[in-house]
């Protein structure tokens, strides 16, 4: 039996998995540094995306090469594109929350990358989806410093 993030992987696009986990590791150096938990968790999900031996991505992935604000900002715009969908704004932020949670701790870099992702100008449907994820995530930390 394949487990959720498995079956994800199987119906994804190569290239869109290698752009999505480039955003990942970006928003991990965004405080500056990768925490362990961060690097596991990419490792992680580099691994169940089938992913983890790619020579474009080793280097992130074992912190061999940081990457800057910039950088990750121009990987969510291209991953994110002219008109998104609400699928592609709900695995962004699922897997972006995933990564953000892993460490125990939420920058204010990270925040700022989630409010940023909130204010892409999304429309209609993408927007109510996102306003129901971005609500998800907000309960989800809010019951982590209630611990």
């Amino acid at each position: 039996m394949l487990s959720y993030q498995e079956a994800k992987a199987m119906a994804v696009d190569p290239s869109s998995v290698k752009q999505l986990i480039k955003i990942l590791i970006g928003a991990a150096w965004l405080d500056g540094k990768v925490q362990p938990e961060e690097q596991a968790y990419l490792q992680r999900f580099a691994q169940t995306q089938g992913v983890a031996e790619d020579p474009e991505l080793k280097p992130w992935l074992y912190g061999l090469r940081a990457v800057s604000t910039s950088e990750c900002q121009t990987w969510v715009d291209e991953y994110l594109g002219e008109s998104p969908t609400s699928e592609r704004y709900q695995q962004l932020l699922e897997d972006l929350s995933g990564l953000i949670y892993s460490d125990g701790d939420v920058t204010s870099e990270e925040a700022k990358l989630l409010t940023q992702l909130q204010n892409h100008g999304t429309s209609g449907a993408a927007s109510h989806q996102f306003g129901a994820v971005t609500e998800a995530i907000q309960k989800l930390y809010q019951r982590w410093i209630k611990g």
